[in-house]
């Protein structure tokens, strides 16, 4: 799996001489560079031969074959040039090995985001146009096509803004939760997607933050022959006053180019702080992960940083949250998976509250061996190209997310965790981050008229 790391995104080619000049226009973050258009590429001065680079690593990244951007770009041709060179070629004189090569001749593999037409990167040195259409082909910046070559069709793939399936939701408010009342009490499913979207509408948009929020799980069965049951999961969304008080450390900040939390040595982990800090200036996501050494989360962490452009567009901050610390698995993790910020939330308490008031523990034999769920869960993971893992720290405290309003909003969104590698689904997390940009996009026009 392709780093985060800017340097390792640069490589030693044609944009490492400019990168300071990228840094400081504010392409310093490997989504973000990956979002380049043309006219971004105008703005910032760049040469054909830098135009190439990013077309080339921004190719290779999505599909984890980095380890031969400099090689493909030292030989002076573009992308689709490239893409047109045979099997036999790629390997000979590039030396890109047979799995490798079905890899990259792959075109409809693409993993990369664009932004939907209306949403817009925070400004730049100029304000850049709006994208494409979602599921749009991406225009890639290219030399004039030579004599009876063809550019082919570089799909740049946007997650699908699909309804949520009302067998998964559960809309909660903060008065009758786990806390303090039966699950019965607030639990409340939809009789059509339609009804669950129109709910939703006017939570998010025409209304001012209520106390709900969405509860996810994916599905349990039982194991053993029915003789183990799943665990249960709470309906109710965690009370603001009960993430009011929890306490984190901040370890990382969010990854920018020059920015090393090592430089220094180790690592200096200021005190304990309140967590309501992180979102009372804007809205964030939480994504408490069990273990960052864990090959599920790793997968889906980088799956989720993968979208930074996305949710920087939305004003969404990225935050990951440990369970606990251990300084070698936050630098191989950080910013290699995870770009964001990653906090530690030392007493658990994050993980408490997405299991209703209990930490969620399940042994590795009854949650993963006997777990058909976990085992197709790990598979998944495993699919996913470059992906290293160990076994170091607790891996036994299931996680999930957060999608916090901002101030005194509450949680919009909570997914837990249910089954070891269950990840929230991109398409809930991203329809609900937009339903809270629109409202506070509402806000901000009703407070300036």
């Amino acid at each position: 799996m392709a780093s985060y790391a800017l340097e390792d995104f640069v490589g030693n080619g044609a944009l490492k001489g400019i990168i300071d000049r990228l840094t400081a226009d504010g392409w310093d973050d490997v989504p973000t560079l990956k979002m380049m258009n043309a006219e971004d590429m105008d703005t910032v001065e760049l040469t054909q031969q830098q135009r190439d680079a990013i077309e080339i690593r921004t190719y290779l990244h999505d599909r984890s074959l980095m380890e031969y951007a400099d090689t493909l770009e030292a030989s002076g041709k573009s992308l689709p040039e490239l893409l047109n060179t045979s099997p036999t070629v790629l390997t000979s004189q590039y030396g890109m090995k047979r799995g490798h090569v079905v890899r990259f001749i792959d075109r409809a593999s693409a993993c990369g985001v664009v932004l939907p037409v209306n949403h817009s990167l925070p400004a730049r040195k100029k304000k850049t146009a709006a994208r494409k259409d979602a599921g749009s082909e991406h225009s890639y910046p290219s030399r004039p096509q030579t004599e009876g070559s063809t550019s082919p069709p570089l799909s740049r793939l946007v997650p699908p803004q699909q309804n949520m399936s009302p067998t998964r939701m559960s809309e909660a408010s903060y008065e009758s939760s786990a806390y303090n009342s039966t699950p019965g009490d607030a639990f409340e499913t939809y009789s059509s997607v339609s009804e669950a979207v129109d709910r939703k509408e006017r939570r998010l948009q025409g209304e001012a933050p209520s106390g709900k929020g969405i509860v996810a799980a994916d599905p349990s069965s039982p194991r053993f022959c029915g003789l183990i049951q799943p665990p249960g999961v709470t309906n109710d969304v965690t009370p603001l006053e009960v993430l009011e008080k929890i306490f984190i450390q901040r370890i990382t900040p969010e990854y920018k180019n020059g920015v090393d939390p090592w430089a220094l040595g180790d690592l200096k982990i200021p005190p304990p702080s309140k967590a309501a800090d992180l979102w009372t200036r804007g809205p964030a996501i939480l994504f408490c992960l069990r273990r960052p050494g864990c090959v599920m989360c790793r997968a889906e962490a980088h799956q989720l940083y993968a979208r930074k452009a996305l949710f920087d567009s939305m004003g969404i901050q990225l935050i990951a949250v440990l369970n606990e610390f251990i300084e070698a698995e936050v630098r191989a993790f950080w910013p290699r998976y995870w770009g964001g910020a990653v906090v530690v939330d030392k007493n658990r308490d994050f993980f408490r509250a997405l299991g209703g008031g209990r930490l969620m523990k399940e042994s590795f034999f009854t949650g993963f061996v006997l777990n058909a769920r976990a085992v197709a869960n790990h598979k998944r993971a495993r699919a996913v190209p470059g992906i290293e893992n160990n076994f170091n720290g607790e891996g036994t405290i299931k996680g999930g997310l957060y999608i916090m309003r901002p101030g005194k909003g509450g949680a919009a969104y909570m997914f837990i965790e249910r089954n070891f590698g269950d990840w929230a689904p991109l398409e809930e997390v991203l329809e609900v981050c937009n339903k809270i940009q629109k409202y506070s996009t509402v806000q901000e026009q009703n407070d300036f008229f």
